[in-house]
């Protein structure tokens, strides 16, 4: 059938999670005939939920800054903001072994003052090594996260070569770094740190302030994101899968899937890394073998559940102990009774292959040695979720391996957080990510009136 020649444009966007969700609510508010195709029965990628033993389960444990500015932006536009709650201003306690407990408090001077009196009374390291981490902050601040030579080296080396100590390393740059690049600091990037330290934390003073989801992630992006996407027009197919991105001499032409093929005047390609090459056409990219090169990391999240609660904590950040990060998830996970608590362990290869039985020997001490509380109650549940390709592994080098948003076919765009956002790979890059490539199809389609608003790549 001959489509009329004042029909919108129609771009198809494969792949549902945040990247992809974006990507296509930009292209539906600028005038484009939108289809979304998603391999899984949900949207929301990486960040979706599930339920397991009665529990209501996130596929990972995410939090947000305030400096995520596109990422809030997309919770507005799917109306989940209300679901997410934000510190009046950055509040992490710090847990060790023995009880013992400081926090990294910003106050109100401006940027990069507001963190000197965090720094100062941070008693997990010494007054020489508070001060050192003050001096190397600044150093950190003025290095270029777009220099290759700086993404050439390991943010490890750097702090080694200014002098931070082991003990500064675990207690203070991992802190922060582990769980945003998803890789020890000995084998991060140091541009990706750089981005992390400047914008996250020394930039502006209330950059780092940190949001937490009050519901079950699919309740924050998933299943709102569905919503938004129908209201906006969009043709959604869940369950569909991809084989292939159709091209022909003048640019993408539609997308080949189990059930047939989606015509297209331009595509979004939306899927991680190790996904994207197979589904390219010939040419399409100049290295396809550089997706791959980026590789994977891996993210490993425990949950337990006590008989009764065991911290008041909402969160927070752990030092010498297995734990690296943990989340008071009872009230998110439909609990009504006791305290259900997920332990996020950021680039875990060490845990990735571990039977269950083993991290349930080496974490339950391990939090009770947090909470002296958790000696006293009873361990009702103990899961065990795993994400083996969380994140791509965010190395030295990388910055040449990411592709940016265009491709060799004309109207083929590539989006997801692996791709060059100047992000690391997070949530906010995934949104960023889902802009640029909307924007680009946007206007090689001609529809330019309603264009996302730019952000930077």
């Amino acid at each position: 059938m001959t489509r009329p020649s004042d029909a919108p444009p129609r771009v198809v966007v494969v792949g549902g999670g945040l990247a992809g969700m974006t990507a296509a609510l930009a292209c539906a508010d600028g005038g484009a005939d939108v289809t979304l195709l998603e391999a899984r029965k949900w949207l929301g990628g990486a960040t979706a939920s599930f339920t397991r033993d009665g529990l209501i389960l996130d596929t990972g444990q995410h939090v947000f800054l305030r400096c995520c500015t596109a990422y809030a932006d997309f919770l507005r536009r799917v109306g989940s903001g209300g679901r997410t709650a934000m510190q009046r201003r950055l509040d992490i306690p710090v847990v060790a072994p023995g009880d013992r407990r400081s926090a990294l408090r910003r106050s109100g001077l401006p940027a990069p003052l507001h963190l000197g009196g965090a720094l100062l009374s941070y008693s997990f390291l010494s007054p020489v090594e508070r001060v050192h981490a003050g001096t190397t902050a600044l150093a950190l601040r003025r290095l270029d996260p777009r220099d290759p030579d700086v993404d050439a080296r390991s943010f490890g080396e750097w702090l080694t070569a200014r002098g931070e100590s082991p003990r500064a390393i675990a207690n203070l740059w991992n802190l922060f770094g582990l769980p945003t690049l998803n890789v020890d600091a000995g084998g991060a990037s140091l541009a990706l740190a750089a981005k992390v330290f400047r914008t996250g934390l020394l930039d502006a003073a209330d950059a780092a302030d940190i949001g937490v989801p009050l519901a079950p992630l699919a309740d924050v992006h998933g299943t709102p994101g569905l919503a938004a996407l129908e209201t906006a027009g969009a043709d959604v197919r869940l369950g569909a899968k991809a084989r292939s991105i159709l091209a022909s001499a003048g640019g993408a032409t539609g997308v080949a899937t189990d059930d047939g093929t989606v015509d297209a005047d331009a595509v979004v390609l939306a899927v991680p890394n190790e996904r994207a090459a197979p589904l390219l056409p010939p040419g399409a990219v100049d290295d396809a073998g550089a997706f791959a090169r980026l590789g994977s990391s891996p993210i490993v999240n425990l949950h337990v559940v006590y008989d009764r609660p065991v911290t008041r904590l909402r969160f927070a950040a752990a030092v010498e102990s297995p734990v690296q990060w943990l989340f008071d998830r009872t009230a998110a996970a439909g609990l009504f009774d006791g305290q259900y608590l997920a332990v996020s362990l950021s680039g875990a290869e060490e845990y990735a292959d571990r039977p269950v039985e083993d991290l349930r020997a080496t974490f339950l001490p391990a939090l009770e040695a947090l909470f002296p509380s958790a000696r006293e109650a009873r361990v009702e549940r103990f899961l065990v979720t795993r994400e083996p390709q969380a994140t791509f592994l965010q190395a030295p080098g990388t910055l040449a391996l990411r592709p940016g948003a265009g491709t060799n076919v004309p109207r083929l765009y590539l989006a997801g957080a692996w791709t060059d956002t100047g992000w690391p790979a997070t949530m906010e890059g995934a949104v960023r990510s889902g802009l640029i490539a909307a924007r680009r199809a946007l206007m090689a389609l001609g529809r330019t009136d309603r264009l996302p608003a730019e952000v930077a790549a």
